[in-house]
Parts: structure tokens; C-alpha cells; sequence
């Protein structure tokens, strides 16, 4: 059975025999959810104050979600009077004449909400990513999202809500998958909080607050974190052309790659008597899970395969990258798995793997052994490893895969060795930037330029504003200067001639008037003069 309470989905009991009936959405959104359960981490990098009315005033600030999409400015701040717009925001015709504070009469309207504002809107209704994109268009510098129902751990607010209904945590503000468009940061306000700037802005009275962000402290050393699964799809091309980016920054950035493992005991994927209640989902008798990655629980890559594998690639760093943060094998050995075994005839094909090994100098019978040591994967027993990933997830707060840190700060927008690499290198304090970045990072294509050696070449990337070389510069220049003196000289020569000729045509017109002695006669009469001189009007 599965019980729906409000907004969380737990999954309490599934016998077995109709486990395999189950669609993977559901079971993804039991999971999902259940990761979700306990509290929200409070690790953010944002701030929210109140600097108007000073009776709502908190020198800690109010607590918060932040959105996992749209652009922050980190190390910056946006201070602006705030609106209440008294609605979900699903509709994109955003009327702006309407909400709270009360605006001046114009034409039989309110005045629309002067811009920079910030906007204040209802959660529920729709996506979290619907609301902000509509907030966006109608003008917002900012958007923040009152949230509805109390949180259970809050006494205080069900009791003034007068109803029961409450959950047990904030959700958390991720992408709907559409969300790469939004430029603007949003955050989501608990109930009791919220309902508090809303008394003040229903009342007509101004409230101006300000969304602020810490900047990471750089220093000589970036770390870098991705999280994904051995099956994210999305995932693949930066696995496969990331590793000379890592190479090239060497000690100077010390990567982390993180597998993402659901927590199955949080999940009740693990009966009461240790049995596992979600079927190949998960191993360890049900404590450690992963969803089907072709949504087929008969055959096919399952979930307790990926986890497998996200033990392997664990162990594999173990080995071959923690101690440098780079891991060429670890590198090598996951593009060499993606190329040979990554699909369901072979994904855990054990000659496959070993195959894998061989191409990528790993030593298969190390990580093996390393595989058994953390705890291994059967029976009910925990592992180590598996038991960190889940942990540091948790820590983060991180729910949407895949998903990279710089600096514990998420990289917005496509995952990709130009995204990435660029994060990187503006991680670095002044004077400690690798010479790589210097010679990379502002190029159009920056994962050329690194699978070059550090040649910046102008216009590799196919884009606007290619950087351009010294030599090529000053080349253009120099045609460009050529031209412009073999112009003038032309100019200057065909002036010269056509004044020549103006000169002749004057003198062939007006030098017979002047004769004296021995006058020729007319004008007409020396023109069709004939001798030293050929007539200047007959054929």
C-alpha cells in the first residue's frame, strides 16, 4: 500500500508478488520523496532580512529555501520594496495592477507595480518553476513564495491555523526540468512567516526587504563536486571530455564525484523483519536503492545493478583519485564503461567490466576486494561507503541529477566542460589563477583550447566575441591599411588626370581668341583647321 499525506508519499508495504507490477514513476516518487522527509539542510548560502517595517526586523534574518534554479548573484545583494501579488501566479497573463500594497488610481486602474520590486506570491497550483518564469516576465527582480501549510514542528502556527493539516518538512524548490530560462533568484518563506509580511502588505503598508548571497572564499584550490548515477544520460558527454580539463588543472582543483543512492530504510523499502520490500530496486535487504533506469522491473538494468555499479565507481576513487583529485583511471574507466557496457546485455556482464578494467589500468581484484571490505551488497548489512553517499546528500540537499558545486556553490544551467571549467576558474583568489585558466577560460570554446595544449584559437568555438590571436590582428591590420593607400593613390591619381583633361578642353576652347598677328580667325575656324593639328570636331 502506498499513503499519501498531503504533499509526502511514504511507502509503508508492498508484498512482493505485486511488486513487479509497480510503475518505476511511483517508486521514484516514493523515493523521492521519503529522501526528502526529514529536514530540509539550512547549509544555504542566502540571506533574508526585513529592513522595513523595523517591527519585523530579525538580525538573524528568516529562515528559508532556496530555489535550485534560476541565476543568484553571488556576492551581491537585491534590496527592493516588496509586493504581495494575492495569487498563485500560474497564469501567465500576470495582471500587475492588482495586489497589495494599494497603488495610485490611473484610467480607472491601479498603477502597476513599479519596477525593481520584489514579488510576493502564494505556493500551490503549479510548478515552482511556473510561478517564477510568470514573476519574471510581469517585470520581478526577485520572487518570493509563501508557503500555505504550516510545518507540523511548528506548534505555534497549526494552532493559529486551526486546522491539522500541516507536513513534516519544506519541500525543496527544485527544476521541473524546464527551469533554464529563469534568470531571476526566488525563494520559498515558511507559513508563519510569511503570513506576517502579508498583515503589512494587505494593510497598505510599504515593506521593503533584501535577498542576499555569500560569496564561496576562494583561495589556491578549487574543489568540485558532481553528482549523478552511473545511467544519467545527461551526464555523459562531461564524463567523456571532462578528464584533460582535470588533468590540465591538476593539484590546483581536487574533484569529487559523488553516486546518488536513496536512502532505503528512510524509504521503508526495508520491512520491520529486515525484508526487502522493493524488490531488485534496491540491495542490503532494502538499504540501499536506486530507481529502474529502463522501467522495466522483469529485466533489463535494475536498480540494485546501478547501485552496484555506484559502489564500483566509489572504490574506484578510492584508489586511483582521492589522494591527487584528479583520477585518470577513474576517468578513463567510466568512458570505457559507458563505450562497452552500457547498455542491459552488458551493463553487469562481468567480462564486460573486467574488459573496462584492463583498457583503463585498473586493478579489478583491488576493487573488488575494496567492494566486500566497505560492507558488500548482500544480506542486511551495512556499507560504509554507500552509508557516506547517503549522508553527504542529505547535507547537501541535493535532489536534482545531475548536479555539480564549485565551491559548494551549484553551477546554473547545462552541465558541460565549458560550464564547468569556467566555474572553475573563477573559483581561484587573485594570484593564484593556474595558467590553463589564464590561457582557456576566456576563449569561445575553452574545451579546445584545453585539448590543445592551451592554444586559444579565434573563432574555434563557432560563436560571437572569438577570442582573436596577435599575429592574425596584426595581419588584418596591415591588409586593412593596404587598402586603404592603394585607395588614395588611385583617388589621387584620377583626380590629377581629370583635372588634365579639364585643363586641355579649356585650352583647346579658348587659345584661338587670342591670336594677334596672323589671326586664324574664329574659334570654329581653328578647330577645323587641318595640318600639324587633326581637326578636334570632324571624324
Amino acid at each position: 500500500t502506498i499513503r499519501i499525506l498531503k504533499r509526502n508519499i511514504v511507502i509503508v508495504s508492498y508484498p512482493r508478488s505485486k511488486m513487479k507490477s509497480v510503475s518505476r514513476n511511483v517508486l521514484l516518487a516514493a523515493l523521492m520523496a521519503a529522501q526528502g522527509a526529514g529536514n530540509t539542510p539550512d547549509g544555504v548560502s542566502s540571506r533574508l532580512m526585513v529592513h522595513i517595517p523595523h517591527s519585523l526586523f530579525k538580525q538573524e534574518g528568516y529562515d528559508h529555501r532556496e530555489a535550485l534554479f534560476g541565476v543568484p548573484p553571488y556576492g551581491g545583494s537585491i534590496a527592493q520594496n516588496v509586493y504581495y501579488a494575492d495569487s498563485d501566479l500560474c497564469d501567465p497573463n500576470v495582471d500587475t495592477t492588482k495586489g497589495y500594497p494599494k497603488r495610485p488610481i490611473s484610467d480607472g486602474k491601479m498603477e502597476s507595480w513599479p519596477s525593481p520590486y520584489l514579488l510576493m506570491v502564494d505556493r500551490g497550483g503549479c510548478t515552482f518553476v511556473k510561478k517564477v518564469r510568470n514573476a519574471q516576465r510581469s517585470g520581478a527582480a526577485g520572487v518570493l513564495i509563501a508557503d500555505t501549510t504550516c510545518l507540523c514542528s511548528d506548534q505555534k502556527c497549526v494552532n493559529a491555523s486551526g486546522t491539522n493539516q500541516c507536513e513534516t518538512s519544506e519541500p525543496i524548490m527544485a527544476d521541473d526540468g524546464s527551469g533554464s530560462d529563469i534568470s531571476i533568484p526566488s525563494f520559498l518563506m515558511f507559513k508563519n512567516d510569511a503570513d506576517s509580511i502579508k498583515t503589512e502588505l494587505q494593510a497598505d503598508r510599504p515593506v521593503q526587504m533584501e535577498m542576499a548571497w555569500a560569496l564561496p572564499t576562494p583561495d589556491d584550490r578549487v574543489e568540485y563536486d558532481l553528482w549523478t548515477v552511473p545511467t544519467d544520460v545527461v551526464s555523459k558527454d562531461f564524463l567523456r571530455n571532462f578528464k584533460k580539463a582535470a588533468v590540465a588543472l591538476g593539484k590546483s582543483a581536487y574533484f569529487t564525484p559523488h553516486l546518488y543512492i536513496y536512502d532505503g530504510v528512510r524509504s521503508h523499502c526495508q520491512g520491520n523483519d529486515g525484508e526487502n520490500m522493493c524488490y531488485n530496486l534496491c540491495t542490503n535487504n532494502g538499504r540501499y536503492c536506486a530507481t529502474d533506469p529502463d522501467n522495466d522491473l522483469e529485466q533489463g538494468i535494475s536498480g540494485s545493478d546501478v547501485v552496484k555499479e555506484s559502489l564500483r565507481r566509489i572504490c574506484i576513487w578510492k584508489h586511483y583519485g582521492e589522494t591527487d583529485g584528479v583520477g585518470v583511471q577513474w576517468w578513463d574507466y567510466v568512458a570505457e564503461f559507458m563505450d562497452r557496457c552500457n547498455s542491459p546485455q552488458y551493463f553487469m556482464n562481468e567480462d564486460c567490466v573486467k574488459d573496462a578494467y584492463k583498457h583503463s589500468g585498473v586493478n579489478g581484484e583491488r576493487i573488488n576486494q575494496c567492494m566486500k571490505d566497505s560492507g558488500g551488497l548482500t544480506d542486511d548489512k551495512i556499507n560504509a561507503f554507500l552509508d557516506l553517499e547517503v549522508s553527504a546528500q542529505t547535507e547537501r540537499g541535493v535532489v536534482v541529477l545531475p548536479t555539480a558545486f564549485v565551491n559548494t556553490a551549484a553551477i546554473r544551467g547545462a552541465l558541460s566542460v565549458n560550464n564547468v571549467f569556467d566555474a572553475i576558474c573563477a573559483g581561484f583568489a587573485e594570484g593564484t589563477i593556474p595558467k590553463i585558466c589564464t590561457q582557456c577560460a576566456g576563449c569561445t570554446d575553452p574545451q579546445s583550447c584545453i585539448n590543445s595544449g592551451g592554444k586559444c584559437k579565434g573563432g574555434s568555438g563557432g560563436g560571437s566575441g572569438s577570442t582573436v590571436s596577435t599575429h592574425f590582428f596584426a595581419t588584418s591590420m596591415l591588409v586593412v591599411i593596404g587598402l586603404f593607400v592603394g585607395a588614395g593613390v588611385w583617388h589621387y591619381k584620377k583626380t590629377r588626370e581629370d583635372m588634365r583633361d579639364q585643363v586641355r578642353g579649356i585650352l583647346a576652347e579658348y587659345m584661338p581668341l587670342e591670336g594677334e598677328e596672323g589671326d586664324i580667325g574664329s574659334p570654329m575656324e581653328f578647330a577645323q583647321r587641318k595640318g600639324a593639328q587633326q581637326s578636334l570636331i570632324s571624324g
